[in-house]
């Protein structure tokens, strides 16, 4: 997701031809747009890289207000390509992120007390992922405390995590050589601590809603 101006502000996931699920924090307006199948942000010549303005933006209609999720209806439709394709959910899962969290990943900062200690122009141009093992809401409480509900899913704590900037993106598990979307980014270490599990939404405890909001639109 990106503002009318180019700067990328959250993720995303691509659930069929008009819709994608968010978070709710994100705020996703109708001046923002969605990017579908780009993985670059410095490039302007990405074949796969579609803006899709939106023309439904991100209202939270949960009877749940615990879930951090929300539907965006895009203007277009669009069609299955080698890079664009449904965000599939298991055991070891995979967060798909463009947020800073993975400087501390990949370009080589430390973590330290400060978010600040990677910089803007440290944050990476390219489509990141991670493999994340899934904690059970026990474990995870032993970090969280009661903040955990059964309405998220907890995921990392072992050398890699998601952060700022990762909301909303697509935390997916491989199942009988399938990928299901499992969680979407909500919220974790103010620090991006990668010994620290980030949290997400959970989807089974979604997809009424998401089954329902589609029908009803």
């Amino acid at each position: 997701m990106r503002t009318d101006s180019g700067r990328h502000f959250c993720g995303g996931s691509l659930i069929n031809e008009n819709w994608v699920v968010a978070a709710a924090h994100c705020e996703v307006s109708t001046n923002d747009f969605a990017i579908v199948g780009g993985h670059d942000k410095s490039s302007k010549a990405e074949a796969s890289q579609k803006s899709m303005s939106i023309a439904k933006q991100c209202t939270p209609g949960m009877p749940n207000p615990a879930l951090d999720v929300c539907m965006v209806i895009r203007n277009h439709t669009v069609h299955q390509r080698p890079l664009v394709g449904i965000t599939p959910a298991g055991r070891v899962a995979v967060v798909t992120c463009m947020g800073p969290s993975y400087a501390y990943l990949f370009s080589g900062c430390v973590e330290q007390s400060t978010f600040q200690a990677c910089s803007a122009a440290e944050r990476p141009n390219k489509l990141q992922q991670a493999a994340l093992p899934l904690l059970s809401n026990v474990n995870c409480r032993n970090y969280w405390g009661s903040s955990v509900t059964d309405v998220m899913i907890c995921a990392g704590a072992a050398g890699a995590s998601s952060c700022m900037g990762d909301s909303g993106g697509p935390l997916v598990c491989q199942k009988d050589n399938v990928w299901n979307l499992v969680g979407i980014v909500s919220w974790g270490s103010g620090y991006c601590s990668t010994s620290t599990p980030g949290v997400y939404a959970r989807v089974t405890e979604l997809r009424d809603w998401i089954d329902s909001t589609i029908a009803d639109n």
